[in-house]
């Protein structure tokens, strides 16, 4: 049985989440996941997320430590889209792109929350035209803790057609968060292809297969030698899990593993896509727990998603919510020891 406990951290309230040697703590600002603790084979327990220690630190979150990001994660093609004839403008925030929902997207706002089975259930509402986006949304996030999986539970119903795609940006590192790279973890994604991207990471509309190139991950990978062949500053891209149109069935995508404390991470999502990003934009300016300098390639994410610009692209998978219809995907991250 999982222990479920809830306490109010000023800013924001603070849920624990605890299922034998696993444990989660989740915010209601940002519905941030700021902390998860798992053992190494030796039984230490150590956090293994990026973040801050107070909730605080979560007001600005440059960087999105552990957020849910929306109403549309990643990259939109200059901050546009159109819906049913009409062209929708967004704010730019990402070169000349619009990034992870605006200027105060969903990793800003206050959720409500309550107790559910095994985790906390989040809510939140953004009205018509919320930076820009048409149709009041109601949105939940639930987290549950069962054993030791954490599963996270996506909803979201609209009264207007709009774009949608929400995510968690949580940034792993297996050997322990402010450990200072990520080159000893193993990567495997298990995906037949990928989408390449332009100078501005939009997908370029392309889906390569990944045979025999740098974005075959399919059997496990080493990072620190994978990146240093790769062109560019590291992963930042988009795995595409299954075609468009395949039902969303639940698929293992990804695992990961650190040899040095036998720390395994699991992920299976209902999406068709995984942003696998190697943290190319932390530059150690950010200061986090315990005081950690948080620089290049020091965590990685795997961002269950759609296509990034699937509202632009029409041969992508749909990225519209319509009135009557509820968005709905499951990701869960499963810790374990080697």
């Amino acid at each position: 049985m999982t222990e479920v406990c809830k306490e109010e951290r000023g800013t924001a309230e603070r849920w624990s989440l605890r299922s034998g040697a696993v444990s989660v703590e989740i915010l209601s600002l940002g519905c941030v996941i700021q902390s998860i603790r798992t053992p190494d084979h030796s039984g230490h327990r150590a956090d293994i997320v990026l973040g801050y220690d107070h909730a605080e630190g979560y007001l600005s979150n440059p960087r999105y430590f552990g957020a849910v990001v929306g109403r549309v994660a990643n990259r939109m093609a200059k901050g546009r889209f159109v819906v049913d004839e009409k062209e929708y403008k967004l704010a730019v925030n990402n070169g000349p792109n619009a990034l992870h929902g605006g200027l105060k997207g969903f990793d800003k706002a206050v959720w409500t929350t309550e107790a559910v089975d095994n985790g906390v259930k989040l809510s939140h509402f953004s009205p018509d035209g919320d930076e820009g986006y048409p149709g009041n949304l109601n949105a939940s996030v639930t987290y549950r803790l069962e054993k030791n999986t954490l599963s996270v539970l996506y909803h979201a119903q609209t009264d207007r057609t709009t774009p949608i795609n929400l995510t968690n940006h949580s940034y792993f590192n297996l050997a322990g968060q402010g450990t200072p790279d990520i080159y000893d973890h193993e990567v495997t994604i298990s995906a037949e292809s990928y989408l390449p991207v332009d100078d501005t990471m939009i997908p370029t509309g392309e889906v390569k297969p990944v045979e025999k190139t740098l974005f075959d991950l399919r059997k496990p990978v080493l990072l620190g030698s994978r990146l240093k062949e790769l062109p560019g500053p590291g992963f930042d891209h988009n795995f595409c899990l299954c075609s468009p149109g395949d039902p969303p069935l639940e698929r293992k995508c990804a695992r990961v593993v650190h040899p040095g404390t036998g720390r395994v991470l699991e992920v299976s999502t209902t999406q068709p896509g995984v942003q696998f990003y190697t943290s190319n934009f932390l530059d150690g300016t950010l200061k986090g727990k315990g005081g950690a300098a948080y620089s290049k390639h020091s965590a990685f994410c795997l961002e269950s998603q759609n296509w990034p610009d699937a509202v632009n692209q029409p041969h992508f998978p749909d990225a519209l919510l319509r009135p009557g219809e509820t968005y709905t995907h499951t990701t869960r991250f499963t810790f374990s020891v080697l």
